[in-house]
């Protein structure tokens, strides 16, 4: 498929031993790219199909004009995911850009080049500085997994909640038939449900309760299958996640697709944190010197840890001697929370990404509280 070129006139034609970087703005059938030079230039501009065929176009396109190691793509959690995984096959450094601001886009307009330009010059000043996930690991196959089992999970529980109101409302001898049963019971029951040619009410509602709950069945068979599934890719990416306290594989998997296929991206323990959402922040004023919970980063691993925490408070006696200890102190529990979620933090990085020293051997995780 040929490339889709926009009208454009070149700024400026490097040498092809000069560097240039490329900025996309990403698209779900064509993505918006310009090349500019390190001194800020525009060379070209142009929009590509996004394809595999598309992708190489682009690739060749821009290493036309000039040395090509850096990108700044839009996206690239989304529409940009294939064609950063793209660019990093390549050897390109991938930068991750965020959309610009309101501010600025009523400043300067608002056009695909435009943005593509915008995503060049983010990462010429230095702007964004983020490394894109390159999505092609255990993080990735973890990701697709949690997607499946929250959708079946959520249809679970929707076809439950609809099997109830169903019987709530059918006949009382069948009412009373499967009256005292518990979940797995009666839907086990309502499954071997007799299919009777009655149109009535009374049949339709034997019917529907028949339907649900072989729904139901089908849905905790593909949700098992899931558990499985995440828990094999889990261990054989980072089985020590496993062995730390209040970490299981559902909670495990979430940390690691925050951390993503390259967690080296992360320059620090405190950069997780910060993914993570448990990084403080200050809100002190006058003689008030206090930090609050942060409500960003990533929600699911922020709810990892807590749960962790959880788990640990209720069954580790040191992390119990810390609450108290903090507690007399005049910390309340939300805070107390806080900063364990913050150790615990500490704790999986060390096991996500760890330290050598300069004998050799792996630096231990800390033990938190």
């Amino acid at each position: 498929m040929p490339s889709i070129t926009h009208p454009a006139v070149p700024c400026h034609i490097p040498a092809q031993s000069e560097e240039v970087l490329l900025g996309v703005d990403t698209h779900k059938d064509v993505h918006a790219a310009t090349v500019i030079t390190v001194l800020g230039a525009v060379v070209d501009r142009r929009g590509f199909p996004a394809t595999a065929d598309g992708y190489r176009q682009l690739i060749v396109w821009a290493r036309s004009v000039g040395t090509l190691r850096r990108a700044g793509v839009e996206c690239t959690g989304s529409y940009g995911k294939a064609l950063a995984r793209h660019l990093n096959a390549e050897g390109i450094k991938v930068t991750e850009v965020n959309q610009p601001d309101k501010a600025a886009r009523r400043r300067h307009g608002k056009t695909d080049a435009v943005d593509a330009e915008a995503a060049a010059r983010a990462v010429l000043s230095g702007r964004a500085t983020a490394t894109a996930k390159t999505s092609d690991g255990p993080a990735e196959t973890l990701r697709l997994f949690k997607i499946a089992k929250g959708s079946a999970v959520k249809a679970r529980t929707q076809a439950i909640n609809q099997l109830k109101s169903v019987l709530v409302c059918a006949g009382p001898a069948l009412r009373e038939d499967l009256a005292g049963l518990a979940n797995p019971h009666l839907i086990t029951r309502c499954a071997q449900l007799d299919d009777v040619l009655d149109d009535g009410p009374a049949g339709a509602a034997r019917h529907t309760l028949r339907l649900l709950a072989r729904r139901i069945q089908h849905l905790t068979e593909e949700i098992d299958d899931l558990v499985k599934r995440i828990a094999r890719a889990v261990k054989a990416s980072r089985p020590g996640l496993l062995k730390v306290r209040g970490i299981g594989p559902d909670s495990a998997a979430a940390l690691l697709i925050a951390a993503g296929d390259n967690p080296e991206r992360l320059t620090s323990e405190a950069a997780f944190a910060a993914l993570c959402g448990v990084s403080p922040v200050e809100q002190s004023s006058g003689k008030t010197q206090r930090r609050r919970l942060n409500r960003g980063g990533d929600r699911q691993a922020n709810a990892a840890l807590y749960r962790a925490v959880l788990s640990r408070l209720r069954w580790d006696p040191r992390t119990q001697d810390y609450l108290q200890r903090r507690t007399a102190e005049g910390k309340t529990k939300r805070e107390i929370i806080r900063c364990l979620k913050r150790y615990v933090a500490q704790e999986i990085y060390r096991l996500l990404i760890p330290t050598t020293n300069p004998s050799g051997p792996t630096t231990p995780a800390p033990t938190a509280p």
